[in-house]
């Protein structure tokens, strides 16, 4: 019995739901996947965007789908279902684990099947289990008592998920909520998506730790938060607590100002997501780590890579810890493409201009990226006083020599650091008149990259948000 079609339909693929045109060759691939997975359901006659093409439901065409599945090993009872002109295939989870089909043997991971080796998925079984803590009901989180609005709009919003739709047959399908004892619950990926205690101390191992360090070890702590919120804002936190103590370097470009991250944001959000993604939430006894030190940067992500995952196979083999987690943050677009995350961390480096990350594998699963020692510090994270004095004496003596751009980017370093200014603040500053100091100030107005606050005398600068 299909129940929902039409919810279905709008809200795609994920893990547990397949759409394709026709039943072809891959359809024993796809029914394999779900068996080694958590089940899932396979709409034949609708396309990838969730339109109903239809296809052939006669007897001849049911028989030949049913002798398609007959060739998994070990056998798999499938139902088979015809809803006007679509067959829907429902596929249980399998008991006996792991399953393989004629092309070899598939695991449902987000919204895709991943093809692997025999042996790593026999290991990957025998040591993840076959329970996975993402699909685990909260039978202690009942979601009319702890349901988050705000996060679940945000979610469905980014999502593109219609919101007249029934919004507990969203969870459901979405696999982030269950009946349980008869009321609504959460799964563990619903509570980590859509709880409303963040303070809860059954999800403190969820939290991600974020820590500013003197030097290159952990001897003095500079600053530390500690992020309590859902998955998605937990990710969005982190990135700011790294922006806020990164360097920055500033480029003109026409009337623009570009601010540039010494790290490139992509490659550093990339890494994030994969530590949120794919860490083992069974250990409760350790949280990601998001480590500034004076030379690198680490991302460390609890319980290490997945088994079947090893030096030879790393980064070419995708097995996803947590897939409904996974599917999730598919979903809007915090992953492009299962298994392609650590491609897209090498090729922002590439493009950035910085060594690529080095990825260490062990109990914990670590991204490090390289600092490099920034020459001329400029910039709120980076300048102190003694620098600014070793500017002072350069713009003394050569001032004249230095082209435009380059003035620009010593006065935004300069504005950047007191945060607003006066004419005879900077005057001082460059060693230059009064009335040629205005000339710069103005013609940075004029290209949007600073502001003028208040007139005459009480005028100030600040720079342009």
């Amino acid at each position: 019995m299909i129940h929902d079609l039409d919810v279905i339909l709008c809200e795609g693929e994920s893990y547990t739901i397949e759409f394709k045109e026709t039943a072809d060759k891959s359809l024993p691939s796809e029914v394999c996947a779900f068996a080694n997975a958590s089940g899932g359901q396979i709409f034949i006659g609708v396309n990838d965007k969730g339109d109903i093409i239809g296809t052939d439901t006669s007897n001849i065409a049911r028989s030949r789908i049913q002798d398609t599945i007959n060739k998994l090993d070990p056998p798999l009872k499938v139902n088979i279902e015809v809803h006007e002109k679509i067959i829907v295939l429902s596929v249980p989870e399998g008991k006996q684990k792991p399953y393989s089909c004629p092309s070899g043997f598939y695991l449902r991971s987000g919204p895709n099947s991943q093809k692997l080796e025999r042996n790593s998925i026999i290991e990957f079984f025998q040591t993840e289990s076959k329970v996975r803590y993402d699909t685990i009901v909260c039978d202690d989180f009942p979601i009319t008592e702890l349901f988050n609005e705000t996060a679940y709009k945000n979610f469905i919003k980014q999502a593109n998920i219609s919101n007249v739709l029934n919004r507990e047959a969203i969870l459901k399908n979405l696999n982030c909520a269950a009946i349980s004892g008869g009321r609504l619950c959460f799964t563990n990926a619903g509570a980590l998506f859509f709880r409303k205690n963040d303070e809860d101390v059954f999800f403190r191992h969820a939290q991600i730790v974020c820590a500013l360090f003197k030097g290159t070890d952990k001897t003095y702590i500079l600053d530390a938060k500690e992020l309590n919120g859902n998955i998605i804002s937990n990710i969005d936190d982190a990135i700011i607590f790294l922006k806020k103590h990164l360097r920055v370097t500033f480029k003109i470009n026409g009337l623009q100002r570009e601010n540039i991250l010494e790290l490139p944001e992509d490659a550093l959000r990339e890494a994030i997501v994969n530590a949120v993604c794919h860490r083992d939430y069974f250990e409760n006894g350790a949280r990601v780590m998001v480590e500034i030190y004076s030379d690198r940067v680490d991302i460390v992500n609890p319980g290490g890579v997945c088994k079947g995952i090893n030096q030879e196979n790393f980064g070419k083999v995708s097995i996803t810890r947590n897939s409904i987690i996974a599917s999730m943050l598919y979903r809007i677009g915090y992953i492009e493409q299962m298994g392609t995350g650590i491609i897209r961390m090498k090729k922002a480096a590439k493009e950035a201009n910085i060594p690529e990350p080095e990825f260490i594998l062990t109990d914990f699963f670590v991204t490090s990226f390289k600092r490099a020692v920034e020459d001329i510090p400029i910039g709120r994270q980076s300048a102190k006083t003694g620098d600014w004095q070793a500017i002072d004496k350069r713009l003394a003596s050569d001032w004249g020599t230095i082209e435009t751009n380059e003035k620009k980017h010593i006065i935004i370093g300069f504005l950047n650091e007191h945060q607003k200014v006066t004419v005879s603040d900077i005057s001082t500053f460059l060693k230059l008149s009064k009335p040629r100091t205005r000339a710069i100030l103005q013609e940075m107005s004029n290209d949007g990259i600073i502001e003028k606050i208040g007139n005459n005398r009480y005028a100030y600068y600040v720079l342009k948000q």
